[in-house]
């Protein structure tokens, strides 16, 4: 069928204009997704962050009391090894002597690397002592170094790290140390020592054995009793594993309070890049919308 000169052109335009939607309605579409892709993200990423900070928040509210205890239980343990560093006491050493190890950490994550600095100090001193026992307090460093280390764990505790130390919590330790059926010749306490508000170290405090005490040179000048003797030594191992808790509690609450800050910091500047991504999406958007209207009322004008 023949078409006049007349209708041609009315045709092209009809044929122009029934096809322009539906290239348009699917970029439109592709571009909202990603409009509301971004918008999820931002708003993930908003939740987050109110989490970061108000776990920063409670973690510095802690770290005050936190520090008190640590500061207690640092006098009464280094008042405590005051026997031994005037006795002169030493790890004893030789063929059959076996030593255990005992790491301070908790059950809780999200501060940092305040627990695998604390295992990789551990690895080190079983690298020099392979046939070392472990004892590991919280479940940190337990799944930490059970993957490397599983056949020396030979007790461990759940539930460190709750609240802050007592000695309560450091004598039921200790009790249950001196149980084990191996008479160890030194008892090594692995903990994070606390340096300042951003920075801490693994170091190690010894516990000596019931017979590296009394073979101390200067410790008769303290006229202890035989009968005493497990006492004091029992006693001087819960002193030194509460001051060993209530250090590692603080450094772990200043590093958790660190992380949260700057996890908040990160959330934050992601916030900003997908705020600036979402506007100039929307506003290309907009742009487009724009130019589809007036490329359609110019063809329709040609038309």
């Amino acid at each position: 069928m023949m078409l006049s000169r007349v209708a041609r052109p009315a045709l092209r335009a009809g044929t122009a204009a029934a096809a322009r939607p539906v290239t348009l309605n699917s970029n439109n579409a592709a571009t909202y997704a990603t409009l509301r892709e971004i918008e999820g993200r931002l708003k993930s990423i908003r939740n987050i962050e109110k989490i970061t900070k108000t776990m920063k928040i409670v973690a510095s509210t802690k770290l005050a009391r936190a520090q008190k205890a640590m500061g207690d239980a640092r006098s009464y343990g280094q008042t405590s090894n005051t026997v031994f560093d005037k006795a002169e006491t030493k790890a004893l050493e030789g063929e059959g002597k076996k030593t255990l190890i005992v790491v301070c950490s908790s059950d809780k994550g999200l501060c940092g690397g305040i627990h695998s600095g604390m295992s990789r100090a551990t690895r080190k001193m079983l690298v020099a002592n392979p046939e070392a026992d472990l004892v590991v307090i919280g479940e940190k460093c337990k799944s930490q170094l059970g993957r490397s280390n599983g056949k020396n764990i030979v007790l461990n505790f759940a539930g460190a790290g709750k609240d802050v130390p007592t000695f309560a919590d450091s004598l039921a330790i200790s009790d249950q140390i001196l149980l084990l059926p191996t008479d160890y010749s030194s008892i090594q306490l692995v903990y994070n020592k606390f340096l300042n508000a951003t920075s801490y170290e693994a170091v190690v405090i010894e516990a000596f054995s019931e017979e590296a005490i009394t073979q101390s040179p200067n410790f008769a000048e303290f006229e202890v009793d035989d009968d005493a003797l497990a006492n004091l030594r029992e006693y001087a191992l819960s002193n030194s594993l509460y001051w060993a808790l209530c250090e590692g509690h603080a450094c772990e609450i200043s590093a958790r309070r660190n992380a949260m800050d700057n996890a908040s910091k990160n959330a934050g500047d992601m916030i900003n890049k997908f705020q600036i991504l979402f506007n100039r999406t929307r506003q290309a958007v907009i742009t487009g919308e724009l130019v589809e209207i007036i490329t359609g009322a110019a063809a329709s004008e040609e038309g």
